[in-house]
């Protein structure tokens, strides 16, 4: 019986992750892009797997953390366009207000502020194939410097 129950679902039993929701996700994003963007594509995936390190996100949906993850990854890009919109709303079902506590989160392992010292995934994307990771260093850097002088 379960050999018939496996082949039906041609052994395809895996959980949905992270990944999985945010392919879809990074498409309703860049709907209203006139060519799909790299920088947000690499980064929303380097997001997503920075979760992988920390035991903190274990409380969060898969697909909270691909949402968190496109929500941080526009706002880190362009700070003077709102990252959410009707369309990421209507795809993911997660409003604004849904993020709030999984998006700051993230945003502290993007700015390393408990200072982690796994850095597999930030070594990953700092490679010359993934050279994403370059420019966006850059950005928090910059708004780094920006917090730093308006306290």
């Amino acid at each position: 019986m379960e050999s018939q129950v496996l082949n039906c679902l041609d052994f395809q039993l895996s959980a949905p992750t992270a990944k999985s929701f945010l392919r879809r996700f990074l498409r309703a994003a860049q709907a209203s892009y006139k060519t799909p963007s790299l920088e947000l594509e690499f980064l929303a995936n380097y997001l997503a797997e920075l979760t992988l390190i920390d035991y903190e996100f274990l409380k969060f949906l898969p697909s909270i953390i691909a949402a968190s993850a496109v929500f941080l990854a526009r706002w880190t890009l362009d700070q003077s366009d709102h990252p959410w919109n009707v369309t990421l709303e209507h795809y993911t079902n997660y409003k604004t207000s849904d993020l709030k506590t999984p998006v700051h989160a993230l945003q502290g392992l993007q700015l390393n502020t408990n200072g982690c010292p796994l850095n597999a995934i930030r070594a990953k994307y700092r490679q010359d194939k993934v050279n994403c990771l370059r420019m966006v260093e850059n950005i928090i850097m910059i708004l780094n410097l920006a917090n730093c002088n308006s306290i």
